[in-house]
Formats: structure tokens, sequence, C-alpha cells
């Protein structure tokens, strides 16, 4: 009796203490978007050659070649590029595209990113400010129209968990050069769109009916075909819509950059790169499935996560779908990306680039481009292809 007691007594408190690290992975999960962390420190600035050069601390991302970008802690943007200079064994140098942020300098931080452009300006985009009206509020999006006029098939761009509208734009470029008009759209609780209750995510089950309603504001403007690129958790919003009855035969295509597939799978991933053992991630799904234990997680909604294994729904998928993953990721894992490639070969292509989470383009901008643009003639009718 008395070692049954104690047996018992330690299963529960072993289920509490598993049941308390759910709940904290659940919460950081969904949490609101925060500051951005500035985790790198500028080392130096070379300014003997015809560029000047960022000094860095040696590490896999910033050793990486590819088109990427410091944010810098003082608020600017500054563009590196694809050359890796060698610097000793504990420092790589980044040439510096375009004037030097007078705030750079030894000891400056910064945070790295595949954040190219911080604007559609940056972009050479001309975008004008739109407003789409939701059931809980005024989403702010980006209408840009390509170079050649409006067009009838429109690219509506999401971004992830924890990004910003501007993360998009590397495939807004190459949309427009397809002679898509495009819509870049915000959702709630992502720092732009609307502020809902605590300001956590629904990792994507409440934000569809927000970027759901964008659909509806593009068809009501001019467009009667919609391609959907999604980014990371945007992937998952995306896919949602390209399965609603009310869209039937309105989403021609899906373009997925490093796209959540199978949320139970991406946190297990998130865990193991937080120092985690991947098991750990189980223990948060009650928090997000359960609509009683996520009002204790505070998101405003339970997940729902099944909705979002699409490696389980493979059947339902009906439009051309184009994944760009890195094999690499070690927030969402490619092999979920292959896996599905595999199931539906009829309607999924993949490409395959050596890189970590939502950087395909950072690192081959070309293939990238080309890539889309193929698979967007495949879906009909870009109409002022520029090739």
């Amino acid at each position: 009796m008395r070692l049954g007691w104690v047996v018992t007594s330690a299963a529960a408190a072993a289920g509490a203490t598993l049941g308390g690290l759910g709940l904290v992975i659940a919460r950081r999960l969904t949490a609101s978007v925060g500051e951005r962390r500035y985790e790198l420190t500028i080392r130096g600035v070379d300014r003997s050659g015809e560029r000047p050069v960022v000094l860095l601390d040696r590490t896999p991302r910033t050793a990486a070649p590819g088109a990427y970008c410091l944010l810098l802690e003082s608020g600017g943007l500054v563009r590196l590029s694809r050359a890796v200079k060698d610097h000793g064994p504990t420092l790589v140098g980044r040439e510096v595209l375009g004037p030097l942020d007078p705030s750079v300098r030894s000891g400056s931080r910064a945070s790295w990113s595949g954040i190219y452009f911080a604007s559609p300006e940056d972009a050479g985009l001309e975008a004008v400010d739109v407003d789409i009206e939701t059931d809980v509020g005024v989403a702010p999006a980006w209408l840009i129209n390509p170079a050649g006029g409006p067009s009838s098939t429109w690219a509506i761009h999401i971004h992830g968990l924890g990004s910003s509208r501007a993360a998009t734009l590397r495939g807004v470029q190459v949309a427009a050069d397809a002679g898509l008009t495009s819509l870049v759209v915000t959702y709630r609780n992502d720092r732009e769109g609307p502020a809902v209750g605590s300001g956590r995510s629904t990792l994507g089950a409440t934000e569809v009916d927000d970027v759901r309603d964008a659909v509806r504001y593009a068809l009501a403007h001019g467009a009667s075909r919609i391609v959907l690129f999604g980014w990371s958790m945007g992937a998952a919003i995306a896919l949602q819509l390209a399965v609603d009855t009310e869209l039937r035969g309105v989403v021609a295509g899906l373009v997925l950059e490093s796209p959540v597939l199978d949320w139970v799978s991406t946190i297990k991933a998130n865990c193991v790169r937080s120092g985690l053992p991947a098991w750990a991630g189980t223990f948060a799904v009650p928090w997000l499935d359960s609509g009683f234990l996520a009002r204790i997680t505070g998101p405003g909604g339970r997940a729902r996560l099944r909705d979002f294994d699409w490696t389980a729904r493979a059947d339902e998928l009906a439009v051309p779908t184009l994944i760009l993953h890195g094999s690499t990721d070690t927030s969402v894992p490619f092999a979920i990306s292959s896996r599905l490639r595999d199931r539906r070969p009829d309607l999924v292509q993949l490409q395959k680039f050596h890189v970590d989470h939502a950087m395909t383009w950072n690192s081959d901008r070309d293939r990238w481009r080309v890539a889309v643009l193929s698979f967007l003639e495949s879906c009909g009718e870009p109409e002022h292809a520029k090739g």
C-alpha cells in the first residue's frame, strides 16, 4: 500500500513537472511578437578596399555564402554581398552593398537576417497602402502592381510567425516579374495587424480568417485567380485556404517557403534547437489543442493542430504546389516536405536548398527566381513575364 502510494505520488509529481514544461513550451511558441534580439557583435569594419567589409564572429550563418543582411540595433539595415572573406579562424568579413550606416562600428550590435528589403521601395517596387477589413479590425496591406499594369491573377503573400510582411518582399519581386498583382498582407497579433486579446498567436488557426478576408478583397478588386505565397507559418495558413470550399476554383497554386506542414513535428524540432529532447514537445500539444488548456496558455483559441498535419491530409490537396525548403532547416523539418512530395507527386514539386529556415532565396536567389517563375507559368498565364 505504502509503495503504491509512493509510486502514484512520484508519477503525479513527474506528470505535473512535464505538464509544466509543456505549458512553458506552448506559451513560448505562441508568445506575442516581441522586440528583436541583437545577438551579433560587429568586431570591426575594414575600409581598406573599394567597399567596406564588416567583421563578424565566424558562425555557420555568418560564414554561409548568400545575400543576407544585418538589422542594426540602431534601426538601420546593412545588405551584405554573397562573398565571404576569410579573416582568420574566428572571424569572417562580409562586404557591404550600398552606403554603410554611420552607426556601424566595432562593438555595434546587430541581428543576422534573411529579410533583405525593409520596404517595397527598397525592393524596387511601387506599393499602395490598402486596408483589409476583418472581423477583428483593419489589417493593413501593400498592393503592388507589376510594370505592365494590374493582372487578373493575384499573388497573396503571407509572412510567418514572429516575422513581418517585409520578409515576403523577396517573393513579391518574382511575382511582379511574372506579371502578377501582389497583395502583401498582415494579420492579427503580428505587430502590424489588429491587436486581439492577449496578443498571442493561435499558430494559424484564427489568423487564417484575416487572410481569407484579404482573398475576398482581391476578388472584389479585379482578381479572378489567386496564387498564395506562404512563408513558414504563412504556408500553414495558405494550405487551409487552398482547401476552403469557399475558395474552390479560385486558388490556382501555392508557393510555400520553408512550410509548416505539421505543427507537432515543428514543435519537436524547435525543442531540439533549444537544447531540449524532441519528446518534450509532446507535452506542449494538449496546451495548444485543448480549448480549456488553451485558455490557460493564453492564445485566445485552440490551435487545432491536427488540421495542420498535411502529410495526413495529403489527399485533400487539389492545386499545384511548389515547396522551397532548406535541408538543414532547424525550425521546420525538411523531411516533412519530402514526405508530402512523395505522397502527392502529381501536385507537389520540391526544390531542395542546403540552408537553414526561410533562407532559400538568400542562398541562391537566381535559382529561387527561376523555380518560381517556371512554376507560375505552369499554373497558367504569367501575363507580362520578363523571362
